[in-house]
């Protein structure tokens, strides 16, 4: 029999605790649930247990959908997705998950709602705030469900202003910066999304004063 987890001690915990409830009263196995899901039946009990990466948004409304949850798995799911990130940057994502609009000057990096895979993955991998190979897929899977948005009914009008820099600056290698590239470009022709590059030639300007910076 599977240790029982302490719900009260994570949101990852609850979660896992309220899908195994879920599971157990539609007597399924965790087998069972991974074929309605697509994943592996480990996949789930990794979820039960809150070990392993974080559920993705697209999992969770499956999950939500085959058990019946009525969207308990679904509102319970940002609280889980937010613990992946540090403290610091929690109340910016929660913002940015309700903001219609969304301005933004970055200097350093691309903006996590225009990174690849990749380029997030080779920036997410020298945070100084990472604990494990584990914490790392679920940083990246986490990042990677917020671009969700900006396809979504509700997706906000986005307005990016990238300093030269970010263009210039090589992350992951030539074959990694090639791609994010190729994104931005992608992404520029989405009629609720703008990118304006400001060029060095610019000199002083005001721009990192007046606007976040986050790569969140």
């Amino acid at each position: 029999m599977a240790k029982a987890i302490d719900p009260q001690s994570s949101m990852a915990a609850l979660f896992g605790s309220r899908l195994r409830k879920l599971r157990i009263a539609a007597g399924l196995t965790q087998a069972e649930v991974g074929v309605l899901a697509h994943v592996v039946s480990s996949r789930i009990a990794q979820l039960e247990r809150a070990t392993g990466a974080k559920p993705t948004l697209e999992l969770t409304r499956v999950l939500d959908k085959e058990l019946v949850a009525d969207e308990l798995l679904i509102d319970l799911w940002p609280y889980v997705y937010r613990e992946a990130f540090p403290d610091w940057s929690r109340a910016f994502i929660a913002y940015s998950a309700r903001a219609a609009v969304i301005r933004e000057y970055a200097s350093h990096a691309v903006p996590g709602l225009l990174q690849t895979p990749q380029y997030a993955r080779a920036l997410l991998s020298v945070g100084h705030t990472l604990r494990d190979d584990e914490h790392l897929e679920e940083r990246l899977a986490a990042r990677l469900d917020r671009q969700v948005r900006l396809t979504g009914p509700d997706r906000p009008e986005l307005w990016i202003i990238l300093d030269e820099a970010v263009l210039r600056r090589p992350v992951g290698g030539a074959a990694v910066m090639r791609g994010q590239l190729e994104k931005l470009l992608r992404m520029a022709e989405e009629p609720n999304v703008t990118i304006q590059v400001l060029p060095f030639d610019q000199g002083a300007h005001g721009l990192g004063w007046a606007v976040p910076s986050p790569c969140w």
